[in-house]
């Protein structure tokens, strides 16, 4: 009996040590966290300090006052933008706060704004925001970590299929008191994901729990949400116009990041049915400031009485950015556009420079990369640690990828360029037949669709499809509407669609969304041309993971090349400026960053009643 209670004396002793140690080692870890800082770049380190004053880009003396009043086209009829559903008033983000703040002068940097500092560690597998003790939604209410888990739920749960891909990739989220939040991920993370998860914006969860009130953040809705950002609503005349005030004491307006930023003490957005009708309105003044995105207006529409006296100002402003990839989508899901020679073919038919000489007045540059007007560009042919990196894929990308530098279209006459596409289509399975293009097989004639929203994209698919017609192609142009157009997109329903995709000077996890197999059959997703190749899949998908500046420079070459030996797309053209007018009392400092033009930071010396 003494031996069997000696043992069980032992043993507690032993357990008591294991305990001690267990805390200790805890408590260890809990102090090797990593150290607050104040900033996050996706490679190297931020460009600004902890106790710096101003972003470059802003005048921190900015006056404050008067109105900025823009133009939409379309309409809105829902002020939720946090879901998919419906479409949302412009503006919107001026409402709300989030985690952290992008800037324009730097590649992917964030700093603090309702999260003061974070804490991450070299891997990035998690992090930890603490939130500013001064952060307050405009009902005067803190913000807390309550909130953040509500936000991300909301989210991960009801949010755009981007957002709700990347935010389930967090595996385990941990309150660490009122203001401290710490999210970890699990498999499939990269280094994007810490900064995207920190651009959330911050949701009050007392607002949209309030169900006695009828409110519920998974449907469309016109009420003005509570917010906490720089503005609030003060307006809405449902699919006309919203008006935002600034809010004079606003939580943030002293931070930093936002110094000189939110000049204006009203922002305005008037929604009209098309772009010319948007354009006469902006010369009979209904209102200040447009960013003109048709050359032919830029070049002939602004000779007014205004312009010729001073009261309108327009301004070309270089910027650093990719620009715009503005394009002809083929739909690869359809089976005429399915087979590369096809869609090589088609693309050697689009007549660039005529259409920059006779429509566009010589402005233009063709778009000859998927990152026109940017270091990611891929020039010339692969080499080193390119060609590395395309190597595993030799035997499903095209042989020319590694001999040839790409170029959308040779220079050369209509008639070579014919030759060549001709020779393309009979490679492909077609041949003429009483003038028309048919199937070899079956005689089944080559014919299809354009969907078209706008009459610029009418102008420019004109003389294509008269192109087209010279091979025995039957092109049918048809412009629809603006929501059975969005409908039509959203679900894939086209053959060929004009679309625009935005990338930034560091590509990263939507380029998944762009071009990924995952992507292609998922409504909603951009993935508009339905890419399903593995060497794109996974040039694609290395990208975010990239561990320097240098290497996704390297990684952004190889998927460019992937894509545009694809010919999944018609190029069309960039301009590399920002083409603005306005007013003659607005003013923006003389910085601007490398992703061009930001209102936020403009002002105006107009007086506010």
């Amino acid at each position: 009996m003494k031996q069997y209670i000696g043992k069980i004396k032992y043993l507690t002793v032993i357990a008591l040590y294991s305990c001690a140690w267990i805390l200790f080692f805890s408590e260890a870890a809990a102090e090797t966290l990593p150290p607050p800082q104040h900033a996050l770049a996706m490679h190297g380190t931020p460009k600004y300090p902890a106790d710096f004053l101003h972003l470059d880009y802003a005048n921190s003396d900015a006056p404050k006052g008067g109105t900025l009043h823009q133009a939409v086209i379309g309409h809105f009829d829902t002020l939720n933008h946090h879901i998919i559903s419906g479409r949302a008033a412009a503006g919107l983000a001026l409402t709300v706060d989030t985690l952290m703040h992008r800037v324009w002068d730097e590649p992917f940097t964030l700093y603090g704004l309702v999260a003061e500092s974070i804490q991450i560690p070299e891997d990035r597998s998690f992090i930890i925001f603490n939130l500013n003790p001064d952060a307050r939604f405009h009902d005067g209410t803190p913000m807390t970590a309550d909130d953040v888990v509500f936000s991300y739920e909301a989210y991960r749960n009801h949010g755009h299929p981007v957002r709700r891909r990347v935010y389930s990739l967090v595996d385990k989220v941990e309150k660490r008191g009122e203001r401290s939040i710490r999210f970890d991920f699990g498999d499939g993370y990269d280094a994007e994901t810490a900064l995207i998860l920190a651009m959330m914006p911050v949701l009050p969860k007392h607002y949209w729990t309030d169900e006695e009130n009828g409110r519920d953040i998974t449907r469309t809705t016109l009420a003005p949400p509570l917010g906490s950002g720089p503005y609030r609503i003060t307006r809405v005349d449902p699919g006309r116009s919203i008006t935002y005030e600034r809010v004079k004491d606003y939580w943030a307006r002293d931070l930093a990041v936002n110094r000189g930023h939110y000049n204006f003490d009203r922002m305005v957005f008037s929604y009209y049915r098309d772009d010319d009708i948007a354009f006469e309105a902006f010369k009979s003044g209904a209102y200040n400031l447009r960013r003109e995105s048709d050359i032919r207006k830029w070049k002939t529409g602004y000779n007014i009485p205004a312009v010729r006296d001073g009261r309108i100002v327009l301004r070309e402003i270089p910027h650093g950015r990719p620009e715009r990839i503005r394009s002809l989508v083929f739909n690869t899901r359809r089976d005429i556009f399915n087979d590369r020679p096809t869609r090589k073919a088609l693309s050697l038919m689009f007549d660039f420079d005529w259409l920059n000489d006779n429509l566009f007045y010589g402005a233009f540059q063709r778009i000859d990369s998927f990152f026109p007007n940017s270091e990611l560009a891929a020039r010339g042919i692969p080499e080193g640690r390119e060609l590395e990196l395309l190597e595993p894929f030799r035997d499903i990308l095209p042989e020319e990828l590694f001999l040839q530098e790409y170029t959308p279209s040779p220079k050369g006459d209509r008639r070579s360029n014919m030759r060549r596409a001709l020779a393309l289509l009979d490679e492909a399975g077609w041949h003429i037949r009483d003038k028309k293009l048919v199937r070899k097989e079956n005689g089944a004639p080559f014919r299809f669709e354009i969907l078209l929203q706008t009459p610029e994209e009418k102008r420019i698919a004109l003389p294509y499809a008269r192109a087209l017609e010279r091979l025995g192609i039957t092109v049918e142009l048809r412009q629809v509407e603006s929501a059975q157009y969005q409908g039509r997109l959203e679900s894939f329903d086209y053959d060929m669609v004009f679309f625009t995709w935005f990338n930034s000077l560091s590509p990263g996890n939507e380029q998944m969304n762009y071009w990924g197999s995952a992507a292609a059959d998922l409504p909603g997703s951009r993935n508009y041309a339905g890419v399903k190749n593995p060497a794109v899949d996974a040039l694609a998908d290395s990208i975010a993971r990239a561990p320097t500046r240098e290497e996704l420079v390297v990684r952004t070459h190889a998927l460019d090349r992937a894509l545009l030996w694809g010919y999944y797309t018609v190029p069309l053209h960039y301009l590399g400026r920002d083409l603005v007018a306005h007013s003659t009392d607005l003013n923006s400092s003389p910085n601007v960053p490398t992703y061009g033009t930001v209102i936020e930071a403009w002002w105006t010396m107009e007086k506010t009643n």
